[in-house]
């Protein structure tokens, strides 16, 4: 199974009143989001699921890929690794499944199923993770097959 985590690209700070579940990407963010867009429209299989978080700044992250996705409140701000993994069927959906969400969710997710010693690791704005699983020697493995910054594009 193929994991691919996709953390929203740059959004506006917080200010006034503002919920923090309403904050839109930032002109920058817009340009995060379209590279990377781009790059993954052409690296993913036919038939990836595509779960985004409903927060604003996600869904704008996720629109500029101009694949049918599908919103789950499981994926908001302080959602667990645990959630995460259980919407996407991890280790064991067939198909590939691309989630776009925050942090600290994405970094726990990456940890837990890299089993690193620290309970989670850093994930850029913007960028993703592709992780794999699969069976070798009769046991289960998770494997990075890329980490990618849309800076990099």
């Amino acid at each position: 199974m193929d994991l691919i985590l996709w953390r929203h690209a740059e959004a506006q700070d917080a200010e006034g009143d503002m919920i923090d579940r309403n904050r839109p990407l930032t002109r920058r963010g817009d340009r995060q989001a379209s590279r990377m867009a781009a790059w993954l429209d052409r690296q993913l299989p036919d038939g990836t699921r595509i779960l985004v978080s409903p927060a604003v700044r996600t869904e704008q992250t996720a629109r500029a890929l101009s694949r049918k996705y599908r919103l789950h409140d499981e994926l908001l701000p302080g959602a667990s690794a645990d959630q995460l993994l259980q919407l996407a069927g991890w280790p064991n959906a067939r198909s590939p499944v691309l989630i776009v969400g925050h942090q600290p969710t994405l970094g726990e997710t990456i940890a837990r199923v890299l089993g690193m010693a620290d309970a989670e690791c850093s994930v850029k704005k913007g960028s993703i993770w592709w992780l794999r699983s699969r069976e070798r020697d009769g046991q289960r493995q998770a494997t990075v097959i890329t980490v990618l910054t849309a800076e990099m594009l």
